[in-house]
């Protein structure tokens, strides 16, 4: 069994905010693949499914995300997992908005529900880094990540949390290359092999004038 966690902060006023897309991620494969209804447990919302031939519980902690960890850890005791076990969704500011990376262990880089995570489990999980760019200064990341994503960021927002559902069954089964395979298809989909590129317009080529020499100015001028 595995354990996919969403991070985010709960409730409405946050849903939108960049710091939820962890959230978002774990919603939707939900809805896309006919998990259970949500429920509370584990100071947090659980549902349970299947991703391929894996069962699959998903969590997301209630606790706000400075405090993530201490859901994470009851339900990984709860359920007899190891760390390897659990999969973690969360933004990274580190990465351009769009871009999806999967990490296994490591550090949790400033980022306050890694950081709760590694207190109370260890740093030994993997997690599904999704991109939600850089403010440009450290000082305005705070704001940055607890502000809702803009319009103009919706469709790239929607293409990749459908390219995480799509790619779910691959991260359960431990394959992060289809997986990310997955996400690229939709974020940057592939041309059609049978489409040809429409042909360059040529210019009419110059008529050549016509030549109005009679035979003998023809001979003179071949010898002058």
């Amino acid at each position: 069994m595995k354990l996919f966690v969403g991070l985010g902060n709960p409730g409405a006023k946050y849903s939108q905010n960049r710091h939820n897309i962890g959230f978002m991620a774990v919603d939707r494969i939900a809805q896309d693949h006919g998990f259970a209804p949500w429920k509370s447990k584990f100071q947090g919302q659980i549902t349970e499914g299947r991703l391929g031939h894996e069962k699959v519980m998903m969590l997301k902690p209630a606790t706000f995300m400075n405090l993530s960890g201490q859901s994470v850890g009851e339900a990984m005791r709860f359920y007899k997992l190891d760390s390897t076990d659990i999969t973690v969704f969360h933004d990274e500011i580190d990465l351009a908005p769009a871009k999806t990376k999967c990490k296994s262990g490591g550090g949790h880089a400033g980022h306050n529900g890694l950081r709760s995570i590694h207190q109370h489990i260890g740093p030994h999980y993997d997690r599904v880094r999704l991109g939600v760019g850089h403010p440009g200064h450290k000082d305005k990341v705070p704001s940055y990540v607890l502000n809702d994503f803009a319009k103009a960021e919706q469709d790239w927002l929607d293409d990749v949390l459908r390219g995480v559902s799509d790619g779910a069954p691959y991260l359960a089964e431990g394959d992060t290359a289809k997986f990310l395979n997955a996400v690229g298809l939709r974020v940057a989909p592939a041309r059609s092999s049978t489409t040809k590129p429409k042909p360059t317009a040529k210019a009419d080529p110059t008529p050549e004038p016509e030549d109005i020499r009679n035979p003998l100015q023809k001979l003179m001028d071949r010898f002058s």
